[in-house]
């Protein structure tokens, strides 16, 4: 399948699946595969979807089984485009990892992260940071000033480390879980974060962010509007791909749910030039029962439907809509794209 912008998807998708009901996950096929066995298992079932992979570190990819998984990928003719910081499953980091209270935990965090923007930087592959756990669950728990620097600090410190390793950091954003309140829960906060971090005189010119739409459609953040905002600072740098109700992190398949609001977001893509220097779509999906490799298929058959619609919107017809915010014409040319009558 020829795709209009390279992919990547998360290896996480073909794991048992676990939830809080089901601990022992639904594919309990799975349970016993290895990392290698689990990436030469999708290579095969998704050859020619799929252009890269991500891996959490040090979780699902370390120092012991690198050399194996690139073999397999290799092969291929895949890569690694991503790592994932993976502290959010470590039970040591059960109060924060860069949040912790104890500042041995904290400096053991930051040091586990370094070493994976090493492996990052060793491979060519981009590092993201997702802080899942860096939060809290009730109220007067917290001193919010101390979690704040704590987090900035150690973003900082990752930030100064990784323009070393000629790194990008994409920020990952969400509102909730496994943190009932995660610090950096917004497009805004991740901003935030960001600037205070340029205020102390660290380079953020490959500190971007990761827009994971499911995270974004949970907050009612219109995925269109923060990708145009993204990309006005510079900081547009990568997609988890998905979809859900907007009430949990479904990582449903694209499309499958918000169709409109995903064909807004190729548009803008389109607009922006997203993909022309190298940026990539990542699926980031959790197919709790259903078949792992075909949900990914049919999230990039969506996917790729979805880009040619946009695609065939007229660009000068939807501007004269968009110039005086007329949003009957601007709906009737979304429709006329989709094949309706109009």
């Amino acid at each position: 399948m020829k795709r209009k912008i390279k992919n990547s998807v998360g290896i996480w998708a073909f794991g048992p699946t676990a939830t809080r009901f089901v601990p022992g996950g639904y594919h309990v096929e799975v349970i016993n595969e290895t990392m290698e066995e689990k990436t030469e298992r999708v290579v095969n079932g998704l050859m020619d979807y799929i252009d890269g992979f991500e891996y959490h570190y040090p979780n699902e990819i370390n120092e012991k089984n690198i050399e194996p998984i690139k073999k397999i990928l290799d092969s291929a003719g895949k890569d690694i485009y991503c790592l994932a910081l993976g502290h959010h499953v470590n039970p040591n980091y059960a109060l924060g990892s860069f949040i912790n209270p104890n500042p041995k935990i904290r400096r053991e965090a930051i040091d586990i992260a370094k070493a994976g923007i090493d492996m990052a930087g060793s491979i060519g592959a981009n590092f993201i940071i997702w802080p899942g756990g860096e939060g809290y669950n009730y109220p007067f728990q917290t001193n919010y000033e101390e979690m704040w620097n704590n987090f900035i600090n150690a973003i900082a410190e990752l930030t100064e480390h990784a323009n070393k390793m000629k790194v990008t950091i994409f920020l990952e954003h969400k509102n909730s879980e496994p943190a009932m309140k995660i610090a950096m829960r917004n497009i805004g906060m991740t901003l935030y974060v960001i600037n205070k971090i340029k205020e102390r005189g660290v380079d953020t010119s490959n500190l971007k962010v990761n827009m994971d739409w499911q995270h974004l459609i949970m907050n009612g953040e219109n995925l269109a509007e923060y990708a145009r905002l993204l990309a006005m600072e510079n900081k547009l740098g990568h997609h988890h791909a998905n979809s859900g109700w907007g009430l949990f992190d479904d990582d449903n398949m694209v499309g499958a749910l918000c169709f409109m609001e995903t064909l807004e977001l190729a548009k803008e893509l389109q607009e922006i030039g997203y993909g022309k220097n190298g940026e990539r779509i990542g699926y980031d999906l959790f197919p709790y029962t259903e078949n792992q490799i075909e949900a990914v298929k049919q999230s990039v058959i969506n996917w790729e439907f979805i880009y040619e619609v946009a695609n065939k919107i007229d660009n000068l017809e939807l501007k004269k809509a968009k110039d005086c915010k007329d949003a009957v014409k601007a709906i009737r040319e979304v429709y006329k794209a989709l094949g309706a009558n109009c």
